[in-house]
């Protein structure tokens, strides 16, 4: 029975995970206003290497539309204002030797729908992971059961308690998304 309760606790550590994931994957599209994750999954080319622009500079938010990138090697500005420029942003970064400013226009309509798509596309991708992480567990309880490990009626405990954390968990993602579309849907 132990060894149920760890496929169990497993299973709910990995959709957390995934939330988590998705959590940070929606952060990343744009919105009407500016915030610090969106920066969160663009990579700069430091010396050859590529390394997350969160490691190589901090970022401001001062108003709503506005964002300033103070890079702690200055050495690394023109890189990481290329970055910017070439990421999903959409946005044209500026450089006064010491910050770059990024400036984020105003959504067009065609645009946030776009974006909308976009945030659809990630929930899906979240639900699926969840949906392969309960397989897998469910793999494992069958296998445990049919070795003899546990009994039927463990099974079928196990298998109530895997649905509700895998809806419980897709609810999370759901309710992440709705909030993702009245912001995108905000002007």
């Amino acid at each position: 029975m132990s060894d149920l309760k760890s496929v169990l606790a497993d299973m709910t550590t990995k959709m957390n995970k995934a939330v988590d994931v998705a959590k940070e994957d929606f952060a990343s599209i744009r919105t009407g206003r500016a915030h610090p994750g969106m920066f969160a999954k663009i990579m700069v080319d430091y010396y050859g290497t590529l390394t997350p622009l969160a490691q190589l500079a901090s970022v401001q938010v001062p108003e709503a539309r506005t964002a300033l990138v103070t890079p702690f090697d200055k050495g690394a500005m023109a890189n990481i204002e290329k970055a910017i420029r070439e990421s999903d942003l959409g946005v044209n970064p500026g450089n006064d030797g010491g910050v770059i400013r990024v400036n984020f226009p105003q959504l067009t309509e065609e645009r946030r729908k776009e974006y909308i798509k976009v945030a659809r596309n990630k929930a899906e991708e979240s639900r699926v992971s969840l949906r392969n992480i309960r397989r897998n567990a469910k793999e494992a309880m069958e296998k445990m059961e049919k070795d003899g490990l546990i009994g039927k009626d463990d099974l079928a405990r196990a298998e109530k308690d895997m649905e509700k954390a895998t809806s419980d968990h897709v609810a999370k993602i759901d309710e992440i998304l709705k909030h993702k579309e009245a912001e995108l849907l905000e002007v």
